[in-house]
């Protein structure tokens, strides 16, 4: 499915929340989007839409800072995965690291999303380490690919 890659906007927090507690047990709050877009200089957030559409689709985000990115959320809403879209939300994420200059992007990952750490991996991140109950009910794996 053809998509465009654009900056998340405060319009689209309607939608990104939707998807958002779609996507997760422990969704984030509309305010911390809009904490992250308004006052987080470092952090870089993108919503992918249909070519031939406004809806969004699915986002990510990361924070970039000190030669290093962290990417910090990525979601495709359920009826469009498996499309594609998440390989191109987080293939921009680590264009736009390169081209900063970055030499790592990290991320954690929900021990049991083998659906989302199979693309990671097929992205070239490995796993390095584990928070403990990151998740408060679960553990997340840390994920490293260096640039």
């Amino acid at each position: 499915m053809p998509v465009s890659i654009m900056p998340m906007s405060l319009k689209d927090l309607g939608r990104v929340m939707a998807i958002e507690n779609d996507s997760f047990s422990m969704p984030w709050s509309e305010s911390t989007f809009r904490s992250e877009i308004i006052d987080n200089r470092f952090a870089y957030y993108i919503v992918a839409r249909p070519v031939e559409g406004q809806e969004i689709v699915g986002y990510a985000g990361a924070w970039m800072l000190y030669g290093e990115t962290h990417i910090t959320t990525l979601a495709v809403y359920r009826l469009y995965r498996r499309r594609g879209i998440g390989s191109l939300l987080l293939l921009h994420l680590l264009q736009k690291a390169l081209l900063k200059g970055h030499k790592r992007v990290y991320l954690e990952v929900r021990d049991s999303n083998l659906e989302a750490r199979s693309l990671y991996q097929k992205f070239g991140f490995e796993q390095r380490g584990r928070h403990e109950k990151y998740y408060f009910d679960e553990d997340a794996c840390i994920m490293v690919r260096n640039l």
